[in-house]
């Protein structure tokens, strides 16, 4: 038996602790070095002289790491690799291949963890309790939660008779599997390759350009924990030639994706295009984009509501795919929730995430600075900016946490996704609970998460019925992220995806293909059935 799972605790991280010191000792180290990150195909580096550069977002002149990117060969080495790899994987019990990954998870939660945490904090511009919950204590629990419920699905069996032994063989896919990762959850780049993984399938693996000190780090994590050559191959580079010629092989089998809802299109429409030419059907997973919702009734705490708003929105700058991005209050108690949201920006700390006091780090890139400067830009013309509204792009790309308020809930502010520590609030008429949710289930072509705040229990029940397709991770009187591995599976249907839930069996299926195998004990000597003889 696989050792049942248990979620890993988050460590506090409180002045004086040791693993406050660990951590702080660990930044300090990786702050001053700058390593050389190469591919990693068929477990040889490759180093090709053609490099991007991983920098802080909070302070964007200082250099992490060199990365070299793949050119066209590679790609194809990385093919070969995975398929030559994947004759032996394939053959490895799920027990033995488990054994790899809940090594993974204890390495990490032991002499790993601060060098995962440290290069999510530098690399992603992630405060100490955002890295944790993340690199540290989500991956742990993706890696243990699923061999468990591979465990589960292969104990899935037909019923059989004492004639006859009927038995699924849960095979794993036949080629490789694309993960594609994105830069804002280092555990989410341990999962996605590693999924397909487990369930006896070999993958090439694409991280983000913007988190390639963390994914580099989860491949040396994964080396260590004896994960043999060939089964996980990294290769960072342009996205759009590496996905190119991926998605051109016969030998694709699936796409393990994380990333805007664009991108994944594009993919779809490729893979459509490309059908006839693969030797089996790839499976397509993906999460996109969001445009998340909280939701009051008059019943709601206005306090309880303004802390979800606070920590929904702006945690981790809101990039989140799950970040508070739109919010309906009534007009009876917005003038208070409103004041206290924005007090509570007015103490947020922003800055350097290696101090510790830092609330809000800064966004990824230049290119998402830019993009949510825009919509600021826009807020200030077309709605009125209650706090923050300020971006500072000399050192370090920051957005101040900004609070919005709108007239208009057709606004694009509370339309399209940001991706950034913004939340625009509009204030409905208490009469039009019902017109207002169906205002929210209408405005946004994405269903991942949202939220209802209420204390009358007929408009929760009415809010969730209403909200049945809006959202596919709903919460009642809670923010609407930090989603648990094995508490709430994660992943929302419209343009947020396929929802196939990772950290979840539903996930695990996507990433084998049954085979029905029927054996007979004692098969049948005469061709001739009972019925046919004489009266």
């Amino acid at each position: 038996m696989i050792p049942p799972p248990v979620n890993e605790p988050n460590r506090s991280y409180l002045p004086g602790s040791p693993e406050r010191a660990k951590l702080k000792a660990r930044l300090e180290a990786m702050a001053g070095e700058k390593i050389d990150i190469p591919i990693i195909i068929g477990g040889c580096e490759i180093r090709t002289g053609k490099t991007g550069q991983a920098v802080m977002p909070h302070d964007h002149e200082h250099v992490l790491a060199d990365w070299h990117k793949a050119e066209p060969q590679h790609v194809q080495q990385a093919i070969e690799a995975a398929a030559k790899a994947k004759r032996e994987w394939e053959t490895w019990s799920l027990e033995d291949r488990a054994a790899v990954f809940l090594r993974a998870a204890e390495l990490l939660t032991t002499t790993w963890r601060s060098t995962l945490n440290a290069a999510t904090m530098l690399g992603q511009s992630k405060t100490v309790f955002q890295a944790e919950i993340d690199a540290a204590s989500e991956m742990i629990d993706f890696w243990r939660f699923n061999p468990h419920y591979a465990q589960e699905l292969y104990g899935e069996q037909p019923i059989s008779t004492h004639a006859t032994w009927n038995r699924l063989e849960y095979r794993p896919l036949e080629g490789f599997v694309y993960a594609v990762t994105p830069f804002n959850f280092t555990s989410i780049a341990g999962n996605l390759p590693t999924a397909p993984a487990l369930m006896g399938n070999t993958v090439v693996w694409k991280p983000a350009s913007s988190a390639m000190l963390s994914g580099y780090y989860i491949m040396r994590l994964l080396e260590a924990a004896g994960l043999p050559a060939g089964v996980i191959n990294f290769v960072p580079g342009d996205a759009m030639q590496i996905s190119s010629l991926l998605l051109d092989s016969p030998d694709l089998a699936g796409i393990h994706f994380t990333g805007s809802t664009p991108v994944f299109q594009g993919m779809w429409k490729t893979v459509g295009a490309n059908i006839a030419k693969y030797k089996s059907y790839p499976r397509l997973v993906g999460e996109t984009g969001g445009k998340d919702f909280i939701v009051a009734h008059p019943s709601a705490d206005a306090q309880e509501l303004a802390v979800a708003i606070a920590r929904g929105a702006f945690e981790y700058q809101g990039q989140k795919c799950s970040a508070a991005s739109r919010v309906y209050v009534p007009k009876s108690i917005w003038p208070g929730v409103r004041d206290t949201v924005a007090a509570m920006m007015a103490e947020m700390r922003m800055g350097d995430v290696q101090d510790f006091r830092t609330y809000a780090g800064a966004v990824i890139d230049r290119k998402a600075f830019d993009k949510i400067s825009g919509y600021l830009e826009d807020a200030r013309r077309n709605a009125k900016v209650i706090q923050g509204g300020k971006a500072h792009g000399e050192k370090g790309y920051f957005i101040e946490p900004t609070l919005i308020e709108t007239a208009d809930p057709g606004y694009r502010l509370m339309c399209e996704e940001i991706f950034g520590p913004v939340v625009t609030a509009y204030a409905y008429d208490d009469a039009k609970w019902d017109e207002t949710l169906k205002t929210v289930d209408e405005t946004s072509p994405y269903a991942l998460t949202g939220a209802v705040f209420a204390r009358d229990r007929a408009a929760v029940l009415q809010a969730t019925t209403a909200l049945r397709h809006a959202a596919g991770n709903f919460y009642i009187n809670d923010k609407p992220t930090g989603a648990v591995v094995g508490q709430q599976p994660f992943g929302g249907a419209r343009g947020s995806g396929t929802n196939d839930k990772a950290g979840s069996k539903l996930n695990l299926i996507r990433w084998v293909s049954a085979r029905a195998i029927k054996e007979t004990f004692s098969p049948p000597r005469d061709y001739r059935y009972p019925y046919m003889s004489e009266d």
